[in-house]
């Protein structure tokens, strides 16, 4: 797809480097530093800061899925992203997409024009089904309610642009935020709750990279991820995993410096991964730690163990990150089984997403 200038903008497909310190890495770093100035924007804060040798892993090439990225250019400097990911999974219709603008940009149509690239480039590769997610920070006025049932958010200016663009809310995502410190007395106590609650099991954990004898298991695991967790109305394909998909993705993290930790519960008497959860922060371990996945295989809930590797997870961190001061996780607002996992071991509402869909006629 060629650049085009509107409105005294132009469009520029991203280039990526093979390395931080590569020739023509200048504008994936710059397109780094815009990025965390939109979250810092949107949120108050740098929780989602990345630098840009964390993230460039993130865009190499993978055969898993397509990513198509550009940056926005006003006068010569960068002041937004848009980026488009097709995934590879046979018949899919799916694409996932962004618009991201500095808050100094809004209001002078950059957005729309923006978004016709996302358009452009779904039809162009056969997708139909465009979905989106984005913060909406509480403010007064006017409010959207989830059609599950569960939450509500502001009609704000992302609101409008989605509604606008023929997007209808599907689902809430609260984001939750635990205070480590604080919280380890209660981890501690719900660890040996859900202990003495899930006999016939055991955890067991790794670092990145996953251990050979576990990579078949944690594969069918992240694939039942894409079919067991709850979506609403929103559609995602059922993903294929296996070891090699495992390693590729444990790949991303060590090759972007993080640390990252798998805790699972094995079912003793037949030897299977049945549920796990992922935790992950960057090499500087002073920062927030993020919660990636959590799941419980369907055929094994009722054993307490969400709670068991939520909390055998954290106790690990302990001396993994000590000095991490919380973490930060996901989950939708109609899973009430996570929720009051999490709230008991002490998560507190930070934010709350859209998911946002169109289907292309």
């Amino acid at each position: 797809m060629n650049p085009q200038t509107e409105l005294g903008v132009e469009f520029r497909t991203l280039t990526i480097p093979s390395s931080i310190d590569a020739v023509d890495a200048a504008a994936f770093i710059e397109m780094t530093r815009v990025r965390n100035a939109v979250y810092a924007e949107i949120a108050g804060n740098d929780d989602d800061a990345m630098d840009a040798a964390e993230l460039l892993p993130h865009y190499q090439p993978d055969p898993d899925e397509t990513r198509l990225s550009w940056v926005v250019v006003v006068d010569g400097q960068v002041v937004g992203r848009v980026g488009v990911d097709i995934p590879h999974e046979a018949g899919s219709k799916n694409a996932f997409w962004l618009v991201e603008l500095l808050r100094e940009c809004h209001g002078r149509g950059i957005g729309t024009v923006a978004y016709r690239l996302v358009e452009d480039a779904a039809r162009a590769h056969g997708r139909s089904v465009l979905q989106s997610w984005a913060q909406h920070p509480e403010t007064v006025g006017d409010r959207l309610d989830a059609p599950t049932g569960f939450g509500s958010i502001p009609r704000d200016r992302a609101a409008r642009f989605y509604l606008a663009n023929g997007y209808t809310l599907e689902q809430i995502e609260r984001q939750s935020d635990l205070d480590l410190r604080e919280s380890a007395p209660t981890v501690d106590r719900l660890l040996a709750e859900a202990q003495a609650a899930s006999a016939g099991y055991r955890v067991v954990q790794w670092m990145a990279p996953t251990p050979a004898e576990h990579a078949e298991g944690f594969a069918w695991m992240k694939s039942r991820m894409s079919t067991d967790a709850p979506a609403a109305g929103m559609e995602f394909d059922e993903e294929t995993w296996d070891a090699a998909r495992v390693a590729r993705h444990d790949q991303r993290w060590i090759d972007a410096g993080m640390t990252a930790l798998v805790t699972a519960a094995q079912h003793i008497a037949t030897g299977e991964l049945v549920a796990f959860n992922e935790l992950v922060v960057g090499e500087d371990r002073t920062r927030p730690t993020h919660q990636e996945d959590t799941l419980v295989l369907k055929e094994h809930r009722g054993h307490k163990l969400g709670q068991l590797v939520k909390c055998a997870a954290l106790v690990t961190w302990r001396d993994i990150a000590p000095e991490s001061p919380k973490v930060i996780t996901y989950n939708a607002e109609e899973n009430r089984p996570m929720l009051d996992i999490n709230e008991a071991i002490g998560f507190r509402p930070a934010a709350y997403n859209g998911a946002w869909k169109k289907v292309l006629t």
